[in-house]
């Protein structure tokens, strides 16, 4: 007999050869139905796997993400399956699930694909998964690996298998169908009930421009018809609410070939909406403490090497600056942590003043691919709201919360409401991945998750997905669509202050490490923007918009009147202006709403008159005809609302 421990803690025994798919069944059948796939020991097997020891069983559904990403990789061998049927010739090469979806990468050699062809190839597989064919895993030994893909003529699987290890090689079979694969799949084809290829794109064998281009084909699938409708009319509303789309209808941002990819401009609106979410922050962190520091954009390369950063980021990144001087060399700063460093190693310090928490609204600099760039989201220049916490060991629980307190702040203000705090650790199995001594690291892992449980955050707990350097908490925020952003992250470093050599003087009047805390409530002000964007369709909390009302005159009559109002708002620090365009007051409110503007003031005769405004709210209607102390007041109270004050 084997003893299975459940996510709950129960443990059970069943007999040695039991299935997951057995175990969901002797739990209840209405489980067993809805099993996707599951993971033995934090391994993932298949439902059909026999387990031979004792162990724990995670078993996951269509609502677990894990079920999902089960669900659309053997979706993607389905659809390689009928790519090969359709197009005999095209190789295959690599077909994982993403976010949302799967995709494949193929040579179509000579042939082309188009979305006219998307249908006969959704049709093949929905034909493949009615066959309700199992999945099964089979161990192959290396040259019977490299056999059957030469015989296929296939170069890509070939070279996949050459760097694998004999002994680890595994194929996937169902129908007739045979892929090399590590596993993970549904227990059979029949679960998958509707399919939709998304889109083709291009993309270079193993991401390297040097190799062959291959065609990329992008699909979904879901185990309901109702699903799949659902998040095409969700996709629809994301079209909406694109923010490239919103950025240029509300005049926020564009971007120039001259310029350079991936590279922002800042319009007007945009950079004042910027300034905005900056005051915003700076006014809290000044409560919290913080300081203020500025940077260059440029560094000498050795502080790079010496902080990691050009291990890491230094063959994907801008090239080195070289300068008339021999071997003296620049790169464009992709991190402020080595600045702060230095910041920080210009003074000397005793533990009486520490913490020290220095902030900057940083510019950073990645060579992201092309193919990967993507409005504000994924750009190659991107400022950080970034600040680092040096303190002692003992303050790092306290120092900690402040964080999330700060954190949660932001989110509160801007109306993200629905998001999930994720811990993620290292792998206590392969403890060589990281730097540090046990001890270190387990006082930084318990200040998070004590710190978590303490502000009562909806967390999860992710093993192994730590920095090299510490754990970290990311903040994993839902928007109005449902999609999940990364935003704000917190993370514990005891790397850097080694590297750098960073010290302070102890109470003992010894020399001690300060343990560094990284932290971004934004992320990055470009990325953080665009998701503001979209979960708000650019109807942004009335503190923060561009203009919060435009005056709205019938007449040219009025326009006196109009300057007046204005004058008048803008000493009630509302931010307005007035439409001076000679249009009819219908296409003044149709343009005014388009623009998001949340208030229109219209004014006419009687509201010269009477000194007052006829008042309409964007997406609502008229709200009537009021004072302007009465508006100002209305303004003021809806600001108060949703702009809280950050309370140390």
């Amino acid at each position: 007999m084997i003893k299975i421990t459940l996510p709950d803690g129960s443990i059970k025994e069943f007999e040695n050869g039991t299935t997951p798919m057995e175990v969901a069944r002797s739990i209840s059948e209405g489980l067993a139905r809805n099993v996707i796939s599951a993971k033995f020991n934090n391994t993932v097997v298949e439902t059909t796997t026999p387990l031979n020891t004792d162990g724990s069983l995670t078993l996951y559904t269509w609502n677990d993400d894990e079920g999902k990403k089960a669900f659309w990789h053997s979706s993607s061998h389905v659809m390689a399956q009928a790519i090969q049927d359709l197009y005999p010739g095209a190789k295959l090469t690599i077909g994982p699930a993403i976010e949302n979806g799967f995709y494949y990468d193929v040579d179509f050699g000579e042939q082309k694909i188009s979305e006219n062809d998307f249908k006969k190839i959704e049709d093949r597989m929905l034909e493949i998964s009615r066959g309700k064919h199992d999945f099964q895993m089979r161990e192959v030994s290396k040259q019977e690996a490299l056999d059957f893909y030469k015989k296929e003529n296939n170069p890509f699987k070939v070279e996949l298998i050459e760097n694998l290890e004999d002994g680890t090689i595994t194929f996937c079979d169902h129908d007739t169908f045979t892929d090399l694969c590590r596993g993970g799949h549904l227990p059979n084809t029949g679960v998958i009930k509707a399919v939709k290829l998304m889109s083709v794109a291009g993309a270079y064998w193993r991401g390297n421009e040097k190799n062959p281009q291959l065609t990329r084909v992008y699909g979904i699938s879901f185990p309901k018809q109702k699903d799949l409708k659902e998040y095409l009319e969700m996709l629809e509303e994301a079209k909406k609410r694109d923010h490239r789309k919103l950025g240029r209808e509300l005049e926020l941002f564009t971007f120039s070939q001259k310029v350079g990819q991936g590279l922002p401009l800042w319009l007007p609106k945009g950079a004042a909406l910027r300034e905005r979410l900056e005051n915003f922050l700076k006014k809290a962190q000044k409560k919290a403490g913080y300081e203020m520091v500025v940077t260059p954009h440029i560094g000498q390369k050795e502080l790079y090497v010496t902080s990691g950063h050009y291990a890491k980021y230094g063959e994907d990144s801008f090239q080195p600056i070289k300068t008339p001087n021999e071997g003296e060399e620049f790169l464009l700063k992709p991190m402020n942590c080595p600045h702060h460093c230095e910041i920080y190693n210009h003074g000397h310090w005793s533990y009486k003043d520490l913490p020290k928490r220095f902030a900057e609204f940083g510019t950073v600099y990645r060579y992201e691919q092309s193919g990967e760039l993507h409005g504000l989201t994924r750009v190659r220049g991107f400022t950080q709201d970034d600040a680092h916490i040096f303190c002692t060991p003992d303050q790092l629980d306290s120092e900690f919360k402040k964080v999330i307190d700060l954190t949660l702040y932001v989110f509160s203000s801007l109306g993200f409401e629905n998001f999930t705090a994720q811990v993620s650790l290292r792998d206590p199995e392969n403890k060589e991945k990281y730097i540090g001594s046990d001890e270190n690291w387990d006082k930084a892992e318990n200040a998070i998750i004590n710190a978590a449980k303490e502000k009562g955050l909806n967390y999860v707990v992710e093993t192994g997905e730590a920095a090299f350097y510490g754990p970290k908490l990311d903040f994993m925020v839902k928007d109005a669509l449902g999609r999940q952003w990364q935003l704000g992250t917190i993370q514990v470093d005891y790397n850097l202050p080694e590297r750098f050599d960073l010290t302070y003087k102890g109470s003992d009047n010894e020399m001690h490490r300060p343990v560094m805390i990284h932290r971004a409530p934004f992320g990055s002000m470009e990325r953080f923007v665009a998701v503001l964007l979209e979960n708000t369709g650019g109807n942004f909390p009335l503190w923060l918009m561009p203009e919060q009302a435009i005056i709205l005159s019938l007449s040219e009559k009025y326009e006196k009147y109009s300057q007046k109002v204005l004058t008048l708002l803008e000493n009630h620090e509302i931010r307005a202006l007035v439409d001076h365009r000679n249009e009819t007051i219908g296409k003044k409110i149709r343009d005014a709403e388009v623009s998001k503007v949340p208030y229109m003031l219209i004014v006419g005769e009687q509201e010269a008159e009477n000194g007052t405004v006829s008042v309409r709210r964007h997406g609502e209607g008229d709200l009537g005809t009021m004072s302007i102390e009465d508006f100002a007041e209305l303004v003021n109270k809806e600001v108060n609302s949703t702009l809280k004050t950050f309370e140390v």
